[in-house]
């Protein structure tokens, strides 16, 4: 008689996303992290952690002097690799959920930028 030992249950391991937390304390720092060219919106996230393009990450966001917290289910869209050209800082770009936390996040982030998000400053993303 062959049973599965009780400690060992017969199924995969989900892959879980990884969370980080992000806090942005400044207008300037936003503006170089935030990614409106992304359909939903997106922010890079400096991170040394390897990950791979398509990647979950679970993103609890601080922004500025902003009480609440922005929890982001969003995916890893590109990868900026250590010693990357033009000094570019480590870290992935995420984009954010088509659901209401990636809206109420992308919202938030343009409201706090206003004008600002036009402007032709360089930025970490694209």
């Amino acid at each position: 008689m062959s049973a599965t030992p009780p400690n060992e249950p017969n199924t995969v391991p989900l892959n879980r996303p990884t969370v980080l937390s992000l806090a942005i304390k400044e207008k300037a720092a936003l503006y170089a992290a935030y990614m409106p060219f992304l359909k939903n919106g997106g922010l890079f996230v400096p991170t040394q952690k390897a990950y791979k393009i398509g990647d979950e990450i679970y993103l609890i966001l601080t922004l500025m002097d902003d009480p609440n917290k922005y929890p982001i289910a969003g995916k890893v869209v590109w990868v900026t690799p250590p010693n990357a050209h033009n000094n570019k800082a480590q870290g992935v770009g995420l984009h954010f959920p088509a659901d209401e936390s990636g809206q109420r996040t992308k919202l938030r982030i343009e409201e706090i930028l206003g004008a600002a998000l036009r402007s032709s400053r360089a930025t970490h993303t694209l």
